[in-house]
């Protein structure tokens, strides 16, 4: 490793020979493969990556001249070049991100964040370096394929190609893969380059040529241009570029160095919008990876062997593959169903029933908005989509749930995988918003289920809702044991009650999906302090159930716990709810602060914002004991008149909150 100990920073890179820089590529394959999968992270895309970010920081002067990782899965080539080289713990409290990340270099532009937005990034630093007269800065943006197959990045190539005069240099790194292989009419326009007749031919030419060739000047250039002009009917897909008005660079092996330094230098000297388009493969040098049919390893987890990128220790079963063990057994059953990914069959648990129902999958590619949109056409047309996405990428596509799901009464379903917490992806993957985003959404109904049992059950609960769109959020990782309820009180179910023992219902505990065991064990330690405590689970938490308000009215604290951010959250429903019944019980809402989370494990994450049953205990101990002098006048509020005592306060609030003035029906099953 004696050559990447010695890089502290890019321009260490400019003494080296080409046979350095190959042996530098060797050294960084081996120091990431075992490391990697030790910490857990993205080993494929990064295998993918090393000789063409080798060539980056060999040709432009980072940080002056801006590199911008889209999505950000391959930058720790990019960080062990920019003197980040302590990877111990790599995605883990304290240690380096598994993204982009500001807080540790100034080489970082964006942070940890969503496919197809780097080339938006790029046209807006190159407006305002024409704005402002900065003229001997360059913008490059590094994208993968599959990436271009979201909006975004045509909307930005479309304003890209406008100004011939504003340079910008889009790097495409064509892998033919996102998660998986990438589709689309794109995809093809792409993969006709790669097997067109005369291809090998011509890559070997530009090893030879341009491999000789480090800086090229305006003769050669013009060369070269009426060379790749004349072999444009052989390999015609750059044709696409230029008639956006953008100058078209390669196809370029993307493994060779010296040949990847040549085409971005050429495209230094454009002065204008140009693709370099560079042909690699996701996990070189790395077997277990290439012959990783799904992803070819795109992340291994956590102490995973190296010589197979398999972990271990086998993960018990997860939330996703429940999902996908009762989707195929709903297709079998129900031919209206189809299924929607967005470039990621494998992750959201969709494989399984694309492998039984082909006809009735639609991978859409990185296009959370149009696969939305389309679900809903097909709702109209008859069908029922399930659309998977993960919940952090679901927020993409708020307007589309918004007008063209719920306005038109489609019945959609759509899984939020890795809802709440997910931890060491870091902020941009946090899946906490989408209870809050989605809770303004008319007609749209959210199961939020605590374990197994409940997601295969509200899974089928929402398949039968034809009329309005429906959303079922889950975490990552492990799915939690199931928990199996005591009694029913409305749709709701109690998992713990003080029937039966000598406390009185002192506190409410509304628990939210997987946070019913954590509730539990709030329960478990008031009880030890002589609170009783209700623990429901409202499994739907859009709309609010009136029985909950009913039972509110019948305790003195109401608790609210989710793994979602507190502002608009489920806590914040059920408040208005109780505000709207005239209910005066007081709330306490426990959830995610709105803020952007550091990563970390998912565990340390929860303690470190008090989402634990030890840390809600204490606090709501304190708050229970607060209550001795405002329990009267609550009670009073509460009763609104009608007699006394909190018997009294709670007929009255549960005539406000159902018809006919019903009380609480709580089944005992």
């Amino acid at each position: 490793m004696a050559l990447l100990e010695a890089i502290q920073g890019p321009r260490d890179l400019d003494e080296l020979s080409s046979e350095q820089l190959a042996e530098l590529a060797t050294e960084i394959r081996a120091y990431l493969i075992p490391t990697v999968a030790k910490t857990s992270g993205h080993i494929g895309p990064n295998l993918g990556v090393v000789e063409l970010t080798i060539a980056l920081h060999r040709v432009f002067d980072s940080p002056k001249d801006t590199i911008l990782w889209d999505v950000g899965h391959q930058a720790y080539v990019h960080k062990l070049l920019t003197g980040r080289q302590d990877f111990s713990a790599l995605r883990h409290s304290g240690g380096l991100s598994g993204y982009p990340a500001r807080a540790e270099s100034g080489h970082d532009v964006i942070e940890n964040s969503h496919a197809s937005t780097a080339l938006a990034y790029a046209d807006g630093i190159a407006k305002a370096h024409q704005v402002r007269g900065v003229t001997d800065r360059q913008v490059v943006a590094v994208i993968g394929d599959g990436a271009l197959t979201g909006g975004m990045a045509w909307e930005a190539l479309n304003n890209i190609a406008a100004a011939k005069d504003r340079p910008v240099i889009i790097v495409v790194n064509d892998n033919e893969r996102s998660y998986s292989p990438t589709i689309g009419g794109l995809a093809d326009h792409l993969a006709t380059l790669r097997t067109t007749q005369g291809y090998e031919r011509f890559l070997e030419w530009g090893r030879g040529m341009l491999g000789r060739t480090p800086v090229i000047g305006t003769p050669l250039y013009e060369a070269l241009h009426g060379v790749k002009k004349g072999l444009k009917d052989i390999v015609a897909p750059q044709g696409m570029f230029e008639d956006l008005g953008m100058k078209y660079v390669g196809p370029v092996d993307g493994h060779d160095i010296a040949g990847m330094e040549a085409a971005l230098r050429r495209a230094r000297h454009y002065h204008g919008p140009v693709i370099v388009h560079a042909i690699t493969r996701k996990g070189e040098g790395y077997p277990a990876a290439r012959n990783n049919v799904n992803d070819q390893l795109h992340q291994v987890a956590v102490d995973s062997d190296p010589e197979t990128g398999r972990p271990l220790v086998p993960a018990g079963e997860s939330w996703t593959s429940v999902f996908a063990d009762e989707m195929v057994r709903v297709g079998a059953e129900r031919e209206d169903v189809v299924g929607i990914t967005a470039a990621m069959l494998h992750p959201v648990g969709l494989a399984k029933f694309a492998e039984r129902h082909p006809d009735r999958i639609f991978d859409v590619g990185i296009a959370e908005q149009h696969a939305v949109t389309s679900a809903a056409g097909m709702a109209f047309a008859g069908l029922h989509p399930v659309v998977a996405i993960y919940a952090t990428f679901l927020n993409r596509a708020f307007d589309q749930v918004l007008m063209d799901t719920a306005l038109h009464n489609a019945g959609v379903t759509f899984i939020a995988d890795r809802a709440g917490v997910t931890g060491n992806d870091g902020a941009s993957h946090n899946g906490m918003w989408d209870m809050s985003i989605f809770q303004v959404v008319p007609r749209l109904r959210i199961a939020a289920p605590r374990d197994g049992a409940q997601l295969r059950a509200q899974l089928r609960e929402a398949l039968d809702v034809d009329d309005a769109p429906t959303m079922i959020r889950f975490s990552k990782g492990t799915v939690c044991q199931d928990i199996p309820a005591v009694a029913k009180a409305g749709s709701m179910d109690v998992l713990r009650t003080t029937a039966g023992t000598e406390l009185s219902p002192d506190v409410l505990i509304v628990s939210v999906g997987a946070m019913a065991q954590v509730c539990l064990d709030v329960a478990e330690r008031l009880a030890d302090q002589g609170i009783g405590a209700t623990v429901v689970d409202p499994r739907w938490v859009k709309p609010v159930d009136p029985v909950a308000v009913m039972l509110a009215a019948e305790h003195r604290l109401v608790v609210t716990v989710e793994d979602n951010v507190r502002v608009g959250g489920v806590g914040c429903m059920v408040a208005q709810a109780l505000r709207d019944a005239g209910v005066h019980t007081p709330l306490r809402d426990f959830g995610i602060p709105a803020e952007f989370l550091d990563h970390a494990s998912r565990g340390e994450v929860l303690e470190q914002i008090g989402l634990t049953g030890q840390r809600i205990a204490h606090e709501v101990v304190g708050l229970v004991a607060g209550l001795g002098s405002a329990a009267a006048a609550n009670a009073a509020a509460n009763g609104a008149g009608s007699g006394s005592g909190n018997g009294a306060a709670n007929g009255a609030a549960n005539g406000a909150a159902l018809p006919n003035g019903s009380a609480p029906k709580v089944t005992t099953r």
